[in-house]
């Protein structure tokens, strides 16, 4: 039976939080974040509609010391409720993120930590506030405005989306190489 822990962790579990979100994919996103697909370009589901992407994704967090984290992803549903699967190159689940209005969980293996919003979950396993809302309309094609980001939305026809948080500190790069399902 899984566990559950409580929106804040611990001061003591917070590295551990920390460690085992990002060794297991939290970054969510969360999302959340190089290699392979194609899209056909352009926007084709509407804001708030369901989409799905896969493919593999980075994310460097320049706090000291540096931060990195790479996978494989599986992205389902929309900002407001939606999955993230994280898996290893040789197909082992690293981490299964959901959300709902009112809620995110993060499953580890036999662990499950409960947290109140996507946002919240993201910023928790990462250190890095990572706009979801933002990132769905960014995978399909939107320039979503977000204050600190800049998404570089030029090789979406290529399967490839990066992003970039200047603000606040420390400075977080997420490349993701998808496809849309």
């Amino acid at each position: 039976m899984a566990s559950i822990t409580h929106t804040a962790p611990a001061r003591g579990d917070e590295a551990f939080t920390r460690r085992a979100a990002l060794g297991a994919g939290g970054g969510a996103l969360l999302l959340w974040l190089t290699g392979c697909a194609q899209l056909s370009g352009g926007s084709t589901a509407a804001p708030g509609r369901s989409a799905s992407w896969s493919g593999r994704m980075s994310l460097r967090i320049d706090s000291e010391p540096v931060q990195t984290f790479a996978a494989l992803f599986e992205l389902r549903g929309t900002a407001e409720t939606g999955d993230l699967t994280l898996t290893t190159p040789i197909g082992s689940t690293l981490a299964q993120l959901h959300w709902a209005p009112g809620e995110a969980l993060l499953k580890n293996g036999s662990d499950t930590r409960r947290y109140d919003s996507v946002d919240a979950l993201i910023e928790a396993a990462t250190g890095a506030a990572i706009p979801v809302g933002a990132l769905f309309g960014w995978l399909d094609g939107r320039a979503d405005p977000v204050p600190g980001w800049r998404a570089d939305l030029g090789q979406l026809s290529n399967g490839r989306l990066q992003a970039t948080r200047e603000s606040p500190a420390p400075r977080a790069d997420l490349r993701i190489v998808f496809e849309r399902s």
